[in-house]
């Protein structure tokens, strides 16, 4: 059981877990691999199994982190994942456990993440972070939560602007980074679909951490709008699209 740490000298080579069946050079996996290799000097930490799997962790400075969370000396948990054979070994416990001892050893204030009124797709188990004394310390009118694991008393928040979940335009709109390897497919997907059905849509890309800060929403590094108001944090395919038209509009798309 040998995990590593993704550093600016074995970026280029290191498998970064979440896409493992492709062959060939993926889009998402070398853009993945673009954003990472900026933020590793930030004390950005990527720790994996030492073998093509999906078992990591991902987290950063929150002062850092690209996500519209506020507070001071804390870690943002963007990623736990254990996928397939590896669950059940123990994995998960272990790179959390690694996580927090790395907030305590850098003096920092505890660890947070997102979570929802109920558990999202695309969202690391909150059940689970539960069990190592998150809480949660924020939540927005629109379902999703704020879970910290303080270690000193003080708690993180939302940004007012990520509490209020909405936006002025009514189209189809899509804030994305490229921190998720499956985000430019989805990315291609939403615009070839509305362009085959003539549907307006707005696909924003957030390439900077102030641009993250400030967005109308929480944020793991994808976001959907329609109708002005927040639809998702979950990446969406061709049924889901045409679900959430359906509920929203009463009509098949």
């Amino acid at each position: 059981m040998e995990f590593i740490n993704l550093t600016p000298e074995n970026l280029a080579e290191e498998h970064l877990c979440c896409i493992i069946r492709s062959k060939k050079p993926h889009p998402g996996v070398e853009a993945k691999r673009t954003w990472l290799a900026e933020r590793l000097n930030e004390g950005h930490v990527f720790r994996k199994l030492h073998e093509k799997a999906v078992v990591f962790i991902e987290y950063a400075p929150l002062e850092t982190a690209w996500v519209p969370i506020l507070g001071d000396n804390y870690l943002y948990l963007y990623c736990l994942w254990v996928s397939g054979s590896h669950k059940g070994k123990g994995y998960g416990r272990m790179l959390m456990e690694y996580c927090l001892q790395d907030a305590r050893e850098r003096g920092k204030s505890g660890v947070c993440m997102l979570g929802a009124d109920k558990q999202k797709a695309w969202l690391s188990d909150q059940a689970f972070a539960q069990k190592f004394g998150f809480e949660t310390v924020d939540a927005t009118e629109y379902g999703y939560q704020l879970l910290a694991c303080s270690l000193d008393g003080t708690v993180p928040r939302f940004s007012p602007a990520a509490k209020r979940g909405e936006i002025d335009g009514q189209e189809l709109t899509v804030y994305y980074d490229f921190q998720c390897p499956y985000i430019c497919q989805s990315v291609e997907l939403i615009r070839q679909y509305c362009g085959e059905r003539q549907i307006p849509v707005s696909l924003r890309l957030v390439d900077t951490q102030q641009k993250a800060k400030e967005l109308p929403c929480v944020f793991n590094n994808w976001a959907v709008f329609y109708q002005g108001k927040l639809q998702t944090v979950n990446l969406l395919d061709a049924a889901a699209l045409k679900r959430m038209f359906q509920r929203e509009e009463g009509r098949p798309v």
